[in-house]
């Protein structure tokens, strides 16, 4: 009875995201913007590539393999001890043939991603923007904030009290660390599907902190 209730929210899910009123209403909302150079950023790291036909789709949503892809190769997660060990997470619908496969393992074996009951990653799923921030703070590294910290770090947004319990730290994170993109009212919009651009914004901005700073100047004279 609860897997009928999850594949029946699932096709709901799908049903709303491919009808016309939902892609009108992606459409007139206000959402964030994702700089073409961002982008190009992204693209030039390999973290993410064009379509066949050469274009992006900054508007295309993402789903639970295509973040399992980009965050094995941002984050290097298949270097990892955990990531190494030889017994394979059992995930009845990801075969071995599956494009995803060896990704979508090594981030359940590093507990970067979790599976639902009955052994199921639904790899087709598309995630909301709190969900994938939260998981690309897992594997960034979630800041142990006290929760005072983390509301005094929220309390900036409007729609912060939207946001879910269990991501909350996790975006604290990640807003701290100048990685969140919002809408022009500022708003995090955590409950709206997560889009190629949005992500593109958070690889882009990762990829600025990762590179070296300048070094500073020896001046003459000056002790060092």
């Amino acid at each position: 009875m609860e897997m009928k209730k999850i594949l029946g929210t699932l096709t709901l899910v799908t049903v709303l995201q491919t009808s016309p009123v939902f892609a009108q209403e992606q459409a007139t909302e206000k959402l964030p913007v994702t700089n073409s150079d961002d982008i190009q950023k992204v693209i030039e790291a390999k973290l993410m590539l064009n379509f066949s036909d050469g274009q992006f789709y900054a508007e295309r949503l993402i789903s639970r393999a295509e973040l399992a892809s980009i965050l094995v190769k941002a984050f290097y997660l298949d270097k990892r001890q955990a990531a190494k060990q030889k017994t394979a997470v059992i995930v009845s619908d990801v075969p071995s043939s599956h494009w995803a496969y060896q990704d979508i393992q090594t981030v359940l074996k590093t507990d970067i991603m979790k599976g639902y009951r009955g052994n199921l990653f639904f790899p087709n799923q598309r995630i909301t923007r709190a969900e994938g921030i939260a998981i690309f703070a897992q594997a960034y590294g979630v800041f142990q904030f006290t929760d005072e910290t983390v509301n005094e770090i929220l309390a900036a947004y409007p729609d912060q009290n939207s946001l879910p319990k269990w991501a909350r730290r996790a975006i604290a994170t990640i807003i701290t660390e100048g990685f969140l993109n919002t809408d022009t009212q500022g708003n995090i919009n955590p409950l709206r599907p997560m889009t190629r651009g949005d992500m593109a914004y958070l690889l882009s901005k990762y990829l600025q902190r990762q590179q070296k700073q300048p070094q500073m100047p020896i001046v003459p004279g000056v002790p060092q």
